[in-house]
């Protein structure tokens, strides 16, 4: 799937002439774009863990499981 997601799927047409149908490159590019705006969201999310301070054992044990959770997220999108 990664390959899919960085080169379209080439038309093999009759012709079998190796252009990429417009569909398929749009299809790529959306998947490109919504991987990235996923990207972009979970790096904020884990940005604004990373800004909270907390004297709370609770609350910071809450915290480090939300980070450890986000960079996995992360890392599954890489």
């Amino acid at each position: 799937m990664a390959n899919a997601l960085q080169q379209p799927a080439v038309s093999g047409g009759p012709a079998g002439n190796g252009f990429v149908s417009e569909e398929a490159r749009r299809v790529a590019e959306q998947l490109r774009t919504e991987k990235e705006r996923q990207r972009q969201s979970l790096h904020l999310q884990r940005e604004n863990i990373l800004s909270q301070r907390t004297s709370s054992p609770n609350r910071r044990s809450a915290l480090e499981a939300a980070l450890a959770q986000i960079e996995a997220k992360i890392e599954e999108v890489n």
